[in-house]
């Protein structure tokens, strides 16, 4: 793997590379940025949904730009969120899967993986993450405060997020017990809005990895009620999920979708109170495809919209995601754009908004001509690439209209690979695979060009 900039060269580097993001410009533009958990590409009412409605997500799309083929960094929560931080791919980051570390926390970051938190940080940002992390046990190098984050409020921990009724939290490096009665997402809601409050007057970047709606089931009962009212036949199906039993787990998680949405409308109402709503671009999406997990029936709410597959797939409906970005008067209104994205390219698009530039060594590409109305600038990917180990290990690319996924790695080096033509094939029904043999041909290639070895993370059968 090539060499990323080392942490301790972040100052001298940024010190070099800072620039003005607009002429006359007195200070760079906030950043919230809105990650929620496992929601599929049509939960939202603005990708399509139709059982519950979104409003003010849907405001973000009607005031900003809506992007119709962005991807998730990964297919599960901890490599999704290691591609954001870094900017790089599955295939070349130190979090390639959800991997445990006992008592507390997940396997950390490699400590020479710069974040974009510490490249704003020292570029004057102060920064915040409020929700899940996943990246790194308390006190580790990959710990969030170790990671960029001047502040960190909740989960610090994956396993403790699957319930929204925890005993305790983390308050940036302290261990705070709770009654195990109290809605975490309110908590966390109310913490992010404090740090906005404390730094209007400064540039920040406020992280929002919300848990909604990751399983547990689990909503106050004002947000469920209407829901099982209005669906009574799930009212005797009971949702399981680490230890915890939801009564009507449909209702339950459309609630939850009411819930998130609210939290999203205290955001923006906030910025108009602060006056620094026209100087906050807002970004939101999901860290991959909705799950089947604790009752919740994405088939019942197409979850996926159009789209094939579930959380651990790699067909489009386990990777493809919403990303909705507003920034009023730099972000043309209620536009959509069919930009070939993926969250890599976060970490340089916050750089050309901070006026800084990134790290050479990434997979991202600034999205900023798009964001600016200005998509014939824009600098466009070659292909964009996955791998996942769980379930046989996979792996998957995009190539302009064209899409390989490769699956049952850990036995068979030499596994076919299927081939789908996304213009004409959204659902990935038809593999192409036998008709095109010279895009096998490249996309093998890809494949192993993307691949770069990792110790911790290897495909079995390519290693005999």
């Amino acid at each position: 793997m090539k060499s990323v900039v080392p942490t301790m060269m972040l100052g001298v580097f940024l010190a070099v590379t800072m620039t003005s993001v607009a002429v006359g410009q007195q200070r760079p533009p906030n950043i919230i940025y809105i990650m929620v958990d496992d929601a599929g590409y049509g939960d939202f009412s603005c990708y399509g949904q139709t059982k519950f409605a979104t409003p003010n997500i849907d405001r973000l799309a009607t005031e900003g730009m809506r992007f119709t083929q962005h991807y998730s960094g990964s297919t599960v929560c901890a490599p999704t969120r290691c591609s954001l931080m870094v900017g790089r791919h599955t295939g070349r980051i130190s979090v390639r899967g959800n991997r445990e570390h006992k008592p507390i926390g997940q396997a950390p970051m490699s400590a020479d993986e710069v974040t974009v938190a510490q490249l704003l940080q020292q570029a004057g940002y102060v920064t915040g993450a409020f929700g899940k992390w996943g990246l790194g046990y308390p006190g580790s190098v990959g710990d969030p405060l170790n990671k960029g984050f001047d502040a960190f409020f909740g989960y610090n921990c994956q396993r403790n997020a699957h319930t929204y009724y925890p005993t305790w939290l983390y308050d940036n490096d302290e261990r705070i017990e709770l009654d195990g009665k109290t809605y975490s997402h309110d908590l966390i809601v109310e913490r992010a809005l404090d740090f906005l409050r404390e730094n209007k007057d400064r540039p920040f970047f406020c992280y929002l990895p919300f848990t909604i709606p990751h399983a547990a089931m689990q909503v106050p009962d004002e947000y469920a009620a209407p829901f099982r009212e209005k669906w009574p036949q799930f009212n005797d199906r009971i949702g399981r999920y680490a230890g915890t039993e939801v009564r009507n787990p449909i209702a339950a998680f459309a609630g939850m979708m009411v819930k998130l949405d609210e939290s999203v409308g205290q955001v923006m109402e906030l910025l108009d109170q602060l006056g620094i709503d026209d100087r906050t671009i807002v970004m939101f999406t999901s860290d991959n495809g909705p799950h089947r997990e604790g009752g919740h029936d994405p088939d019942f709410f197409q979850s996926a919209g159009p789209l094939t597959g579930y959380k651990r797939d790699l067909t489009e409906g386990g990777i493809r995601v919403p990303l909705i970005v507003r920034w009023p008067g730099v972000v043309p209104a209620g536009r959509d754009s069919d930009l070939i994205s993926a969250h890599w390219d976060f970490l340089p698009t916050a750089c050309a908004i901070a006026g800084i530039d990134p790290p050479e060594d990434i997979d991202g590409i600034s999205m900023m001509p798009t964001l600016r109305g200005r998509p014939d600038q824009q600098e466009l990917h070659e292909y964009l690439y996955w791998e996942f180990f769980e379930r046989g290990g996979k792996r998957a690319a995009r190539m302009g209209q064209w899409k390989a996924i490769q699956e049952n790695l850990h036995k068979d080096a030499d596994s076919p690979i299927r081939l789908y033509d996304l213009d004409n094939d959204l659902a990935e029904q038809h593999d192409l695979a036998d008709q095109h043999p010279e895009l096998i041909a490249r996309f093998r290639e890809i494949f192993d060009r993307a691949h770069e070895p990792s110790e911790d993370w290897q495909f079995r059968a390519l290693t005999r």
